[in-house]
C-alpha cells in the first residue's frame, strides 16, 4: 500500500463538488477510465456525463481512474501499487466492467501503461472470464476503433446516451455466460461493435480485402445518436479546481454542424446538427451557476445556435459570465462581442483554417476575405485585446502561393487589430496557431494523403520566417511528429495496434513500424483510390461514402457544397 497514493486521491476527491458514485453491493460495477490525466479528464464533458449517466441507474455504480500524472506514476512504480479508483480506493481488476473514454488517438499509448499499473493484460485474447468486460467509448470509438480492436471486448458506436441504457441491461443478463457467448450476444444490440466477431482478411498489397463474420452479426455496425437532445444533459456534473477550465461550469448547446467542412470529422460524424432547447439548458444554465461565476458554452458550433443572443441574455441577467471556445466568423454579431467583453473575454479564437479563397474553398469553409476582416474588426472595436487565429497547412492542393496568401492575410488583421489598440492605448496580441492537416476518417479528405513530416517543418520554418517580421505577433505550431503519429492511429488497421507497447515504451514510429513489420507511409502520405475499403468501414457512420466521394472531387476542384451536407442518411433535412 501507499499512503502517499491513497492520500493524494482522498484530497482530489474531496476537492470535489456535485455528482457522487454509488456504494457498492447487488449493482453492475463499472470503472471509467480516461486514458490521460485527473487534469485532462476532467473538463471532458463527454467523460463526465458518462459518469453521471451511469450513476442515476440504480442497477448500476460507476467510479473513475486516470492516468497518474508524474508524480504519482513515479510513486506506482516504486512501490508497486496498482492503479486504483478515486472514489472507493478498489483495484481496476475488481470491477465488473472497465470502460474507456477515448477522445484522442494520441492517448492511445496510455493504454499499455495502464493495463500495467492494474496487472491486467493488454491484449483481449489473454484475458479470460476471470477479468473484467472492456469496453471504449468516445469519439475515437465511432470514428476508427480498428487499432484497438485486439486490446478492447467491445465498442461504443455512437453516442453514449443513445447505447448505455441496452446495453448495461444486457451485459447484467448475460452475466453468467462464458466471455466468447456472452461477447457473441453483445454484438447483437444496436451500436455495439464486437471485434472478435470479425475476421479481417487483407490483399497481398496491404489494403483491407474485407470480413466476414457469423450470420447473426451485423455486416456493418450503425452508429447511434440521441434524437432528442432535450432528453438529456451534458453538463459539469463534477467540479473542481484541479482542471484546464475550472473556472466554469461547461455546457452543451448543441451537438453536430451543418457547416459540411471537409476536413472536419466531427462536422460528420454528429451529423445530423441538433440543438438543446432555450427552456432545457436555462435549468442546466442556472445549476452550474450555483457552482460557478462562468458558464462554458459547448458545441461544435456555438455562434450558429438559433437563439445565442437570448440564450447569452439570460446568462448575463443571472450575474453570469459567459466563455465559448471559438467563434463563428461568419455569424459573429456585436451583442455577441458585447457579452463576452462583459463576461471579461480578454482572448477570443477565430478560424479562418486556410488564407487563400482557393483553399478556403476547397476545404468548404464558405468565408470570403471580407467576412474575416469584417469579424476581426467587431471585435477589435468591442474591446476584445488579444486574438487567436486558427490555420492549417498541408491540406490537399495547396502550394506555396496559399501559403503567401495566409501571411498576407495574418498581415493585414495585424495591421487592423493594432489600429484598434492605438486607440485604446494599449496594444494587444495576435497569436496564429498552425496546425497540420490530418485526413481523418468519414470525412471527404479521408482519400487524401498526408504532407510528410520533412515537408510539414519547411513551411514551418518559413511561417516562422515571416511571422518574425510582424511586432506583437506569435505563431505557435502542432508537433510535426505528434501530427503524423495521429495520422497514424487515426487511419490505421487491426495490424497498427502492435506498436502501440512499442511507442509507449519510448520507440519513434519509425522504429515502432519497422519492429512491427509496418510502413508508416502506407497509412499517413499514401493516397487512397476511390475503390479502395477503409478498416473504419465496418462502422456505418450514416453518411453515403459516394456523398463523400463526391465531396472530395469538389474540394480538389476548390468547388463550394451547401452547408447543410447533402450525404446523411439519417434524417429528411440532410438526406
Amino acid at each position: 500500500m501507499s499512503r502517499k497514493l491513497i492520500d493524494n486521491a482522498r484530497r482530489r476527491l474531496a476537492a470535489e463538488t456535485g455528482c457522487r458514485a454509488k456504494p457498492w453491493g447487488g449493482r453492475l460495477s463499472v470503472a471509467l477510465v480516461y486514458p490521460n490525466t485527473y487534469h485532462q479528464a476532467m473538463s471532458n464533458l463527454g467523460f463526465l456525463s458518462i459518469y453521471q449517466l451511469l450513476n442515476s441507474r440504480e442497477d448500476t455504480l460507476c467510479e473513475r481512474f486516470f492516468l497518474p500524472d508524474a508524480e504519482d506514476m513515479a510513486e506506482h512504480r516504486k512501490t508497486g501499487y496498482p492503479l486504483f479508483s478515486l472514489e472507493s480506493g478498489r483495484l481496476l481488476a475488481d470491477f465488473d466492467v472497465i470502460a474507456f473514454s477515448i477522445s484522442f488517438e494520441n492517448d492511445y499509448l496510455n493504454l499499455p501503461h495502464l493495463f500495467d499499473l492494474a496487472n491486467i493484460p493488454l491484449w483481449s485474447r489473454e484475458r479470460d472470464d476471470r477479468f473484467p468486460l472492456v469496453i471504449s467509448g468516445g469519439v475515437c470509438a465511432f470514428l476508427n476503433p480498428e487499432p484497438l480492436a485486439d486490446i478492447i471486448d467491445l465498442f461504443v458506436v455512437g453516442e453514449g446516451e443513445a447505447i448505455l441504457p441496452a446495453l448495461v441491461e444486457s451485459i447484467g443478463s448475460t452475466g453468467q455466460l462464458g466471455r466468447p457467448e456472452m461477447l457473441r450476444q453483445l454484438a447483437s444490440v444496436p451500436g455495439v461493435y464486437v471485434p472478435s466477431q470479425y475476421q479481417i482478411d487483407y490483399r497481398a498489397d496491404g489494403t483491407l480485402a474485407g470480413w466476414s463474420h457469423p450470420a447473426d452479426v451485423p455486416e456493418r455496425v450503425r452508429r447511434q445518436w440521441v434524437h432528442d437532445l432535450d432528453a438529456t444533459q451534458s453538463r459539469s456534473f463534477v467540479l473542481t479546481e484541479q482542471t484546464e477550465f475550472s473556472d466554469m461550469a461547461l455546457t452543451e448547446i448543441s451537438r453536430g454542424c451543418s457547416r459540411g467542412c471537409r476536413f472536419c470529422a466531427a462536422g460528420f460524424i454528429y451529423l445530423p446538427p441538433r440543438e438543446r432547447s432555450l427552456d432545457s439548458l436555462l435549468g442546466q444554465i442556472e445549476a452550474g451557476l450555483c457552482e460557478r461565476e462562468k458558464v462554458g458554452l459547448v458545441g461544435a458550433a456555438v455562434s450558429d445556435y438559433s437563439q445565442i443572443a437570448s440564450l447569452n441574455q439570460a446568462i448575463l441577467e443571472r450575474g453570469g459570465k459567459i466563455s465559448v471556445a471559438s467563434l463563428r466568423i461568419d455569424s459573429l454579431t456585436a451583442k455577441e462581442v458585447e457579452a463576452l467583453k462583459i463576461s471579461g473575454h480578454r482572448t477570443v479564437a477565430l478560424a479562418p483554417e486556410a488564407g487563400s479563397q482557393r483553399m478556403r474553398d476547397a476545404i468548404n469553409k464558405g468565408l470570403d476575405r471580407r467576412q474575416i476582416l469584417d469579424a476581426v474588426s467587431l471585435l477589435a472595436e468591442g474591446g476584445i485585446p488579444n486574438l487567436k487565429l486558427y490555420f492549417l497547412v498541408g491540406l490537399p492542393g495547396e502550394q506555396a502561393a496559399d501559403i503567401d496568401e495566409m501571411l498576407d492575410l495574418a498581415g493585414e488583421i495585424r495591421e487592423l487589430w493594432m489600429a484598434a489598440g492605438k486607440k485604446r492605448g494599449r496594444l494587444g496580441n495576435l497569436t496564429l496557431s498552425v496546425n497540420p492537416f490530418i485526413p481523418k476518417p468519414f470525412t471527404p479528405f479521408q482519400w487524401a494523403a498526408m504532407v510528410d513530416e520533412k515537408s510539414l517543418k519547411r513551411t514551418f520554418q518559413a511561417i516562422r520566417s515571416a511571422v518574425a517580421r510582424m511586432p506583437n505577433t506569435e505563431v505557435i505550431f502542432e508537433s510535426p511528429r505528434s501530427a503524423v503519429l495521429q495520422a497514424f492511429l487515426a487511419r490505421g488497421d487491426r495490424r497498427v495496434g502492435q506498436t502501440l507497447p512499442l511507442l509507449a515504451a519510448g520507440d519513434n514510429l519509425k522504429s515502432a513500424c519497422r519492429k512491427s513489420g509496418l510502413d508508416p507511409a502506407f497509412y499517413v502520405t499514401r493516397q487512397r483510390g476511390e475503390s479502395e475499403r477503409f478498416p473504419w468501414e465496418i462502422l456505418d457512420s450514416g453518411v453515403r461514402r459516394e456523398a463523400l466521394w463526391r465531396e472530395y472531387l469538389s474540394g480538389l476542384d476548390a468547388r463550394l457544397s451547401p452547408r447543410c451536407f447533402d450525404g446523411c442518411t439519417r434524417c429528411g433535412v440532410c438526406d
